[in-house]
């Protein structure tokens, strides 16, 4: 195991702070590099991000925005960074959105939140006019495309390009004092929809501290520094992704920020990153590669004989890890050190594997309830098939429902801690049952502790289904579009693990056998279903497709009330 070493980062109070701090000590180092929109590599250094960054603060006060809500929707971009990062600090409540959405979930997004201007990054841009005919748009009081190249001028005074947007504004004249201060602890600053329609999706509340005790929690429990050079692959709405990013900054470490997943293993020589934040997918996708060139190469008896060695020669304190498989390392790049995996359950097997490489494979637990980091496995004492003990700005506890075979109290896992949302947006009735009387915050997910406080999962309470690329599918949602194919009268969807562990979203369904003559072939009804479903899918985002349909010849059965009981379909 690696020795525990001192964390050295920026303790900033708020957003505001930290960029201001990372201007005055690494002006010049590169924060970000990234591809423009037409695929030239280009770099932004922490002094240019706080430019930019004070401008838009600037131009939203004379703009009278302060205190509005603000969506944001795109590409990982650094403009994206730069517009959240400064509408947090003006005192705006931000709204990231999934660029994957339907343009009518936006809309109902739009409306529900009460939205007050939106920011398009440069590659989403060209999605107004898309907008604009859907009547998206129709409520904003500003509209903020990163580029108009794609837009045509419609005339509408409300559009405005980012640049032209900053263009006369003058940043303050500020002082390390003038920012200490961050927003009182229970106010909202980030507003975020879980994926859904707007009849079935929460909105989770973060505060600006929520969000920088996560960070900053995350800072303490990594082996990360300012040396480091990062890859970003997660799509930055997600909070685990964008939580990442602050931590980044508070490290001061460079960012490069993938343009396209067809493009990982490609960037990951270009950019040469030391350490990564990914979820399980890219884990797996990345053993497999290894896997695939090694058979490919004959070599598959060499490469487990120095797997062996390796391991042999590490239990007497000699490290050859990575000079054994330089040529693995390489197709990653050659620094590629340190992994974060989180976002789903990830097989113990695959941290043995890397670690064997010489790659750090720490894998977290976390929800976006939680802004998102609950706990992490120490990289100087991990254990394999835990996801560690609870982040310093939190606490956790069993919710004891049950032993298991080896005498551990199983239950829910309870969360408190300045991580902690503030609450449902208007929603008392899931506030009201997602914390319990003495303030803990119910994750939906069941687990158990052992004597160091090293928490491990066995299962989810909740319905969602969970990807292994972490995506998070809500059953709900997809029986809702299920709902209105007339010859489905029931509908329950499942995640159903295939033979290679990947999750499948299934839907179950109940025929509405008065659309169909009498005595028809059960099998010509599914073939039926299964054609109106395959529609259905082309107007769904890939991950929320269906992928597996099994019809039922009885209805499901119910409570009392009438409701499914979801618990019985599997």
């Amino acid at each position: 195991m690696a020795k525990k070493t001192e964390r050295i980062f920026t303790n900033a109070a708020n957003i505001r702070q930290l960029v201001y701090i990372n201007n005055q000590k690494r002006p010049g180092k590169v924060l970000f590099r990234y591809f423009d929109r037409e695929g030239n590599l280009e770099e932004i250094t922490y002094g240019a991000f706080f430019e930019k960054v004070e401008k838009i603060i600037a131009s939203i006060k004379e703009k009278n925005l302060v205190g509005k809500r603000i969506a944001i929707i795109g590409e990982n971009c650094p403009e994206w960074i730069e517009f959240f990062c400064a509408a947090i600090a003006a005192g705006c409540v931000v709204i990231p959105f999934d660029k994957e959405l339907l343009v009518e979930e936006i809309k109902g997004f739009i409306e529900l939140g009460k939205v007050d201007a939106i920011v398009f990054s440069p590659r989403f841009s060209k999605k107004y006019a898309e907008f604009k005919e859907a009547g998206a748009l129709d409520i904003l009081e500003y509209i903020i495309p990163a580029s108009t190249a794609e837009i045509e001028d419609d005339g509408d005074k409300r559009v405005v390009s980012l640049d032209d947007f900053i263009k006369d504004a003058t940043p303050e004249i500020i002082t390390p004092s003038e920012i200490m201060r961050a927003r009182p602890r229970g106010d909202m600053s980030i507003m975020l929809f879980t994926s859904g329609t707007t009849g079935s999706s929460k909105c989770v509340m973060l505060s600006e501290r929520n969000i920088m005790a996560c960070a900053k929690s995350a800072c303490e429990a990594v082996d990360f520094s300012e040396n480091d050079v990062t890859m970003s692959v997660l799509p930055i709405h997600h909070t685990y992704e964008l939580t990442i990013t602050i931590c980044e900054m508070l490290y001061g470490m460079t960012s490069c920020i993938n343009d396209n997943l067809k493009h990982v293993l490609k960037n990951l020589k270009l950019f040469k990153p030391t350490s990564m934040v990914l979820v399980p997918l890219f884990v797996s996708t990345f053993n497999k590669k290894i896997w695939d060139e090694v058979k490919k190469k004959g070599k598959e008896r060499q490469f487990r004989l120095g797997m062996t060695a390796a391991n042999t020669l590490k239990l007497v304190g000699i490290d050859m890890r990575r000079k054994l498989f330089s040529d693995v390392l390489d197709a990653f790049g050659g620094n590629l050190e340190k992994l974060i995996c989180g976002g789903a359950a990830m097989d113990p097997e695959l941290m043995k594997m890397f670690d064997t490489l010489g790659i750090d494979l720490c894998e977290g637990y976390g929800i976006t309830e939680c802004s998102p980091l609950i706990s992490v496995n120490p990289y100087y004492r991990k254990k394999y098939g835990s996801v560690g003990p609870a982040v310093s700005c939190c606490e956790v506890k069993i919710d004891a429902e049950s032993t298991d075979e080896e005498g551990r109290m199983v239950g829910e896992i309870l969360a408190k801690g300045e991580n902690v949302m503030v609450g449902y947006f208007d929603n008392l009735e899931a506030n009201m049952q997602v914390f319990t009387d003495d303030g803990w915050f119910r994750t939906g997910d069941v687990g158990y502790m052992d004597s160091d406080g090293y928490l491990y999962i066995t299962g989810r309470k909740k319905t969602v289904i969970v990807l292994s690329n972490g995506k998070n599918v809500f059953p709900e949602e997809i029986e809702e579009y299920l709902d209105k194919i007339d010859s489905i009268a029931e509908s329950v969807v499942v995640g159903r693990q295939k033979d290679n562990g990947e999750t499948e979203v299934t839907a179950v369904v109940y025929p509405n056998f008065d659309m169909y003559p009498v005595g028809i072939d059960i099998g010509i009804i599914a073939e039926d279903i299964k054609k109106k479903v395959t529609e259905l899918n082309r107007h769904l985002p890939t991950f929320k497709q269906i992928r597996n349909i099994d019809v039922r010849k009885t209805e499901f059965e119910k409570t009392t009330s009438r409701k499914i009981k979801r618990f019985l379909v599997k």
